[in-house]
């Protein structure tokens, strides 16, 4: 059963955000999928996250500016999970 974990960055100064959303990416276990919430695009995050084997995927925020998903690259679970999500109509 996916399971999402959510990460709210949005009030923090930089580098706390970068460095509580790898963090929490590395902790995730089979089947979970990371949803960071930020006040604005993250570009410091993606290459890091390519050099760790991790999928994403970007869009414009309900709560804040911009929400990123991110799950292990092998998680087809996860990877499952956050394409329903994204599928769905705003």
């Amino acid at each position: 059963m996916p399971e999402e974990v959510l990460l709210d960055v949005s009030e923090l100064p930089p580098p706390e955000p970068l460095t509580l959303t790898l963090e929490a990416a590395e902790q995730l276990k089979p089947g979970q999928y990371l949803r960071m919430l930020h006040r604005r695009e993250p570009c410091m995050l993606f290459g890091n996250l390519d050099d760790c084997h991790f999928n994403y995927f970007q869009r414009k925020g309900v709560r804040t500016a911009v929400e990123v998903f991110i799950w292990a690259e092998d998680d087809q679970e996860a990877a499952a999970a956050v394409q329903a999500i994204i599928d769905q109509p705003e």
